[in-house]
């Protein structure tokens, strides 16, 4: 027996349609790429967005083309999602952070037709514009005032390409498994691979990321996304702020602490989402200015784990820090890290304790720990294992790649190594290819480099296995240091001694003038251990 329900089919259009309807006054504020603040309403986007759908017909995108934009948090760049999607085309967001040859294999690869690009970027592509052959031309989101003149192929402002339709347009209705988005995994490994984010994926995750413990943002709230469209689509919320109807400002080209700052403020931001570089940079011009955010309520921190130091910082403000967990498979929400009500009423270390873990599995994420073998390990908050996914809005294959990546019950390997305990809480110690093995035993690079980070002088640091003769591996702690500011050895094993088991404590400890990262932000560790390849411990000599 079946179900008398109606079929009403998960499509992301529908989310800017009720956005338009039910919040069609609401707020979307952008610090433009040109420069001004600039104010629209989701009525407007949705308007312009038809706009995008028609214009897109008359260029002969089909259901399943691909259409990439290179582009910045904007009102724009948000039009441009839901035009593209509404017709069944894919929306293949490029990260313009990656190298020029990346980019180009990515474009490639998708086979994109359109790329929709910000005035920033046009130098980048104009350099691999000759090694793209399925781009058939370039829309440039800016007007006719700001267009520059570029060598790129049927180049058009934006602005004029869209005030040739009439907007009598209707979105285009097919099975919400239809392809929706597509974004590339930063390619640290290999190859960059392709994740294919369904309709009904992306609906699914908007109502994950809108629960109570999650991001945090009602359709009272006013929320600024810092992390960038083009990473993991922005954790969602381009569909998860419409479908609540929660006031959007998107901070456009300008991320540094000062301008991230001023947009907090001035727009009376509730809830905010970014990457730790950010806030840190967000606290360093608080703390030099004595300024503070009141109507600040919750942040939520992805990418890496924020250091205890900067938790603690703007816990002491009244900000409830979240850290979420999760990657580009996951679309990419994978935990949560709202305190559940057994703790909300901590103080003080305990309190600290659990929000530097990474939270907790929202309904519609499974999760499970394994050893190398396959074999599934307890939730006991102590033992290591591979932390392994399954869900709806979870991978289940690569773009254009053959190889299975689930397992027989079909869960993704995450490729993390993680702790899970009471009420399913996750601490993520490592990835599975950083963990240090020492003696037969790991050791977490991930909690030496946050420990390393507490100490005042210390602006970033890495940790890295190094070979041992008799142990395999030991750690080298990789500094660096607060500009201006002065660092040696004894002080920073000092600082860490008693903090951590004796035998964690770093075999030795090297200052360096910066730290390589990923498009994404993360610490390259690959890098560094090309970098140190040549290095040998002090204790490993003979």
């Amino acid at each position: 027996m079946r179900g008398l329900m109606q079929d009403w089919p998960l499509l992301c259009h529908r989310i800017i349609d009720h956005a338009a309807k039910v919040h069609g006054n609401r707020e979307v504020v952008t610090r433009s790429v040109e420069g001004p603040i600039h104010r629209t309403n989701y009525a407007d986007i949705r308007r312009r967005a038809l706009k995008v759908a028609q214009r897109l017909d008359r260029e002969g995108i089909k259901l399943g083309d691909r259409v990439a934009t290179i582009a910045w948090n904007t009102w724009r760049h948000l039009e441009t999602w839901y035009g593209i999607m509404g017709i069944g085309a894919v929306c293949h967001t490029v990260n313009p952070r990656l190298f020029p040859d990346q980019i180009a294999w990515i474009i490639n690869h998708a086979q994109d037709r359109i790329v929709m690009i910000d005035i920033t970027f046009i130098p980048i592509l104009e350099k691999i514009a000759g090694k793209l052959p399925s781009v058939e031309r370039y829309i440039v989101l800016t007007d006719s005032a700001h267009m520059p003149p570029t060598t790129l192929k049927n180049a058009v402002a934006y602005e004029d390409w869209i005030a040739e339709a009439d907007g009598d347009f209707a979105w285009t209705m097919f099975d919400e498994n239809t392809a929706a988005a597509m974004c590339y995994t930063s390619g640290t490994t290999g190859d960059p691979k392709g994740v294919v984010y369904s309709h009904r994926s992306n609906v699914l995750h908007a109502m994950i990321a809108n629960s109570g413990d999650a991001l945090g943002a009602a359709s009272k709230d006013t929320l600024l996304p810092v992390v960038p469209l083009f990473h993991a689509n922005s954790w969602g919320i381009a569909f998860s702020a419409p479908a609540m109807g929660t006031r959007l400002v998107m901070p456009g080209a300008r991320l540094d602490g000062a301008s991230v700052y001023e947009l907090l403020s001035t727009e009376k931001v509730t809830v905010t989402a970014g990457v730790p570089t950010v806030w840190l940079m967000l606290l360093q011009h608080m703390e030099k200015n004595n300024l503070k955010l009141p109507d600040l309520k919750v942040l939520n921190c992805g990418g890496s784990a924020m250091p205890r130091s900067t938790i603690k910082a703007f816990d002491d403000m009244g900000v409830e820090v979240r850290h979420a967990w999760g990657m580009t498979e996951m679309s990419p929400l994978g935990t949560v890290g709202a305190l559940q009500g057994d703790f909300s009423h901590l103080q003080g270390d305990a309190r600290l304790d659990r929000l530097q873990m990474q939270g907790y599995a929202p309904f519609m994420v499974e999760m499970k720990i394994t050893d190398d073998d396959g074999k599934e390990l307890p939730w006991d908050g102590k033992t290591p294992g591979r932390l392994k996914v399954r869900g709806p809005a979870i991978s289940g294959a690569y773009y254009r790649i053959k190889d299975d990546i689930l397992d027989a019950q079909g869960f993704f390997d995450t490729g993390d190594v993680a702790t899970i305990g009471e009420h399913g809480y996750v601490r993520i110690t490592d990835r599975s290819k950083d963990v240090i093995k020492s003696g037969g035993e790991w050791i977490s690079s991930i909690d030496l480099e946050n420990l390393a980070v507490g100490h005042p002088k210390v602006a970033e640091a890495a940790v890295i296995g190094m070979p041992h003769p008799k142990w395999g591996e030991r750690p080298l702690l990789i500094v660096q240091v607060k500009q201006g500011g002065s660092l040696t050895r004894e002080e920073i094993l000092g600082f860490m001694d008693g903090k951590i088991a004796s035998w964690w404590m770093p075999d030795d400890v090297v200052f360096v003038d910066s730290i390589p990262h990923t498009a994404t932000g993360k610490i390259l560790k690959t890098a560094l251990r090309e970098q140190f390849k040549d290095y040998s411990l002090p204790t490993a000599a003979a």
